[in-house]
């Protein structure tokens, strides 16, 4: 009956479940299956197009793609590509006719080839289970960790749900896991060690078979507390090298081990036997002596500084991971439908955000993309990459991922989503320094490392010198067993390591990306830094300044035919000469000697950054007279906009236009200058300032420009900068900045993505981030400039030379420390001055030291 009973419960239980699921939209009795292939509800194409004519053709494939019964599909114009999602069972040629049906060929891609090949294979034939019979125990443990990796890979997914906790002991490069070092072991050795040491220093204490009490609390001391310090050094013996703490492992397993050996097969086993008082390594007893008090002693502290240790390490990734914005959460999002070309209001994940669709975003929300606010204000909470923006936002103010609205309500237009957005680009970037700066520190730990060696050697010589002179076991077994802890490889391993990681997050939280640690040697080195005038000292807008005609020409037909050959440049020159160009035709459009439109048929750029263009200028000759309004007159013409170098360019007045204002451009057609442009842009607000703190610190400071020599140094005299280099085109620069090398000048280049290879020319580049650069998601970056800059102010670059000298004051006086450290502690050891467990409170003390020292490099310049 009670079967039964459960029979029933259990079917209630199944058909409970099976209507739940078909509530929630999950039809188990659907057929999952067709023809014996598992059905899928969607599949993807990659279709490349030939024929097409222009972008509406493309509109219309797209509309009549998306008239078929589950189709989806995008089409890109510049890459005459075609991105459909159709049902799994619809025939690919349904799709490759519609395309065709407007005259365009569509070809499917290879890689979509590919994938629907292997997937047909796969389904059709099923990789074997691999079994685990005749494999070794390492191999299984291999097996067992791929199978665990796939499956938490598989968990979080491409676009994880929750934020990836940065596991530790991946960045860990002292071999002792750090996630073995738990709350558990510590408490456990230390409770356990004070009745050890209690009843070894003081005699009063010790009652008959203290000694075997102390040997069975030792154990899971020795054995399971130490087994992080235990398992680093099999791991180091495994691969090679010498583990850090390896020296302290082999202290504990020998105390244990002496102390076992003692007990069981000399007196110091016996009931009622006691043990002397006193610590030191030189004690008064003549028999065999056991050191449990050293195995749970070096233990329990060895526990704690690595514990307290963990205080002082990176947490960027961790709080960028915390930061980083949930694909999953859903915002409301505002597109238009293409089909019926209207406004849709809908919720959608991040993942689902698409380039042109507006976000709202609330407050107490991170924003998901980088993008423009097209509605409403807000004001941000401080950033955890602080690039020294605004903290209020309103329409027209550009934001980007992971800020989070503190207060009121905003909708933002996506420019950039998931990947390509900054915040994404800069996780990866802190994400590949922080790999740089493992394979460093694995190098110094390395180093470190060649000293658990010599301390072996050293402990075996101390353990035969002391027997041979003293005759006494004790005496020798303890002076060995205290230089084998006293000895701090950890000290000098995170010497450099701990500063380097400390003072790159400090910089990454102030908007200066470092890529890797030597990085602060190039800087702290640096006696001469060059600024490129445009992207660094001055800001990104351009105003005409003046307009000076040849005799006989008209100043505003200069201006328009310079506004149209910078038409298509989004340069800030190009765009001033366009808004003056408009605003002069605004006040002069009735003006029948100027043309009425003027057309730009051709362009191109030279080397040195000339611009070349075929114009079609259009007059209407009727404008102002009493001939018919409707005649025209076309004039064909090429000319050039150019930039003087130096003073031999040009003569006359345009000579004197070209170098007593700002910027001069120049303007030809026909053959002949007919005239010349200034522009002014203004110096960043704090530029003065950043130039003299430069100043202040010893650096020469030097501009680096295309303008001709007076209007540099007539610049360079208002900032304040020592030097310029004047006259120099883009191709040039490069060698500019070689030749002050040569010169014996450690050089740091500063400029913005159109001077890269100048950067590379540099002992040292700095990058300042433009659109364009994160557009490109700073792949060509890496090559160039050792720092990026989020921020745009000038004073970010005596900062980052300040915290480069600080950081490095700090290694070379931790290593300094470090070494004379070991070299006195190891003479103290060997004289038999140093108990075992006080040899360890001073390796331990020595490596906080370190640690607090290195502290200071997370204080960023103010």
């Amino acid at each position: 009956m009670a079967a039964n009973h459960v029979g029933d419960g259990l079917d209630a239980s199944i058909v409970a479940a099976r209507v739940a699921a078909r509530n929630a939209g999950f039809d188990l009795d659907a057929p999952h299956e067709r023809d014996g292939t598992p059905m899928r509800p969607n599949a993807s194409y990659a279709f490349v197009l030939e024929g097409i004519e222009d972008a509406p053709q493309m509109r219309d494939i797209e509309e009549a793609l998306d008239k078929l019964e589950g189709v989806t599909a995008r089409l890109v114009y510049p890459s005459s590509t075609a991105w459909v999602t159709a049902a799994e069972d619809m025939d690919p040629a349904r799709i490759v006719e519609v395309i065709e049906s407007f005259g365009v060929r569509a070809d499917m891609t290879d890689s979509t080839l590919r994938r629907r090949a292997v997937g047909r294979r796969a389904a059709e034939h099923p990789l074997p289970r691999r079994g685990t019979r005749g494999m070794t125990g390492k191999m299984r443990r291999q097996r067992r960790d791929e199978e665990a990796n796939l499956v938490r890979e598989r968990a979080e997914g491409f676009m994880r749900g929750e934020p990836r906790r940065v596991r530790t002991s991946q960045s860990d490069v002292l071999f002792t896991a750090r996630d073995l070092v738990t709350p558990l072991r510590m408490w456990l050795a230390i409770l356990i060690t004070i009745p050890v040491c209690a009843l070894s220093y003081i005699p009063e204490l010790q009652f008959a078979g203290w000694q075997w009490v102390c040997l069975a609390l030792s154990t899971p001391v020795a054995l399971w507390c130490a087994f992080p310090f235990h398992r680093a050094m099999a791991g180091g013996v495994r691969r090679g090298l010498s583990a850090l703490d390896g020296a302290s492992s082999i202290a504990i397993l020998a105390s244990y081990v002496w102390s076992l050996c003692a007990l069981v097969f000399t007196p110091a086993g016996e009931i009622g036997w006691s043990s002397p008082s006193g610590w030191l390594s030189v004690r008064p007893s003549e028999g065999m002596e056991i050191f449990l008090d050293v195995a749970c002693g070096v233990t329990a502290m060895l526990l704690v500084g690595r514990a307290n240790s963990v205080r002082v390490r990176s947490y960027l990734l961790r709080d960028m991971a915390l930061h980083s914005p949930d694909p999953d959460r859903e915002y409301t999002v505002f597109r238009r439908n293409r089909a019926t070309d209207t406004v849709v209001e809908e919720r959608l994940p991040i993942s689902e955000i698409n380039r042109g669709h507006d976000v709202k975003v609330t407050a107490g929300e991170v924003v998901p993309v980088d993008g423009d606010v097209v509605g409403g204000s807000c004001e941000l909470r401080p950033p955890l990459i602080d690039a020294r923006e605004p903290a209020q936002a309103k329409v027209g103010t550009r934001v980007y991922a992971g800020s989070v609205v503190d207060s009121g309500s905003i909708k933002v237009r996506a420019v950039r989503t998931g990947h390509s957005t900054r915040w994404a680009v800069v996780h990866g970037w802190v994400e590949e320094a922080s790999r740089r700066e493992n394979a460093a520190a694995l190098l110094s730990t390395r180093t470190a490392g060649m000293l658990i060696p010599a301390a072996y050697f050293i402990a075996f010589a101390d353990f035969c010198l002391w027997f041979l002179i003293t005759g006494n076991p004790n005496v020798a077994f303890s002076t060995a067993v205290a230089i084998l802890a006293v000895v701090a490889p950890v000290a000098l391993a995170i010497s450099p390591s701990v500063a380097i990681r400390l003072g790159i997050e400090a910089a990454a939280r102030n908007g200066i990306l470092l890529r890797d640690g030597e990085s602060f040697r190039g800087l702290e080195n640096t006696d001469t830094v060059v600024f490129n005038r445009v992207g660094t000292l001055v800001t990104p807008t351009m105003y005409v300044e003046t307009v000076t005609a040849e005799r006989g020409e008209d100043s505003d037909l200069v201006l328009r035919i310079a506004a149209a050959l910078s038409t298509e440049s989004q340069h800030p020159m190009g765009k001033a000469l366009v808004k003056a160009a408009r605003e002069s035709r605004d006040m002069r459009s009735k003006d029948s000697s100027l043309p009425s439109w003027i057309e730009l048929n051709s362009t191109e750029i030279t080397a040195e950054g000339d611009v070349k263009g075929r114009l079609t200028l259009t007059y209407d000759e009727g404008i102002g007279t009493d001939a018919d309004a409707g005649e025209e007159r076309v004039e064909h013409l090429e000319a050039t906009l150019w930039r003087p170098t130096n003073l031999s360019s040009l003569h006359g007045r345009l000579a004197i236009a070209a170098t007593s204002g700002g910027t001069p451009v120049v303007v030809r057609w026909k053959g002949r200058d007919r005239g010349v442009i200034t522009l002014y842009d203004p110096a960043k607000p704090d530029a003065i300032e950043a130039v003299q703190r430069l100043e202040d610190m010893g650096i020469e400071t030097v501009m680096l420009t295309r303008d001709t020599y007076p209007v540099a140094r007539r610049f360079a005299d208002f900032l304040g900068v020592s030097n310029v280099l004047a006259g120099i085109p883009g191709p040039s620069k490069p060698l500019a900045v070689r030749a002050l090398r040569n010169q014996g000048a450690t050089v740091t280049m500063v400029g913005d993505h159109t001077v890269m290879d100048t950067l590379r020319g540099a002992d040292v580049g700095v990058m300042y981030v433009t659109e364009e650069s994160v557009a490109a998601r700073l792949g060509r970056v890496e090559g160039a400039a050792h720092a990026v800059l989020l921020r745009h102010d000038v004073t970010a670059m005596p900062q980052l030379i300040e915290l480069a000298r600080r950081v490095s004051r700090i290694i070379d006086s931790n290593m300094f420390f470090a070494w004379s450290y070991n070299a006195v502690a190891i003479v103290l050891a060997v004289a038999g001055l140093l108990p075992p467990v006080g040899a360890t409170l001073l390796m331990l003390g020595s490596s906080t030291v370190i640690e607090l020292r290195s502290v200071r490099a997370r204080r960023f310049p103010t």
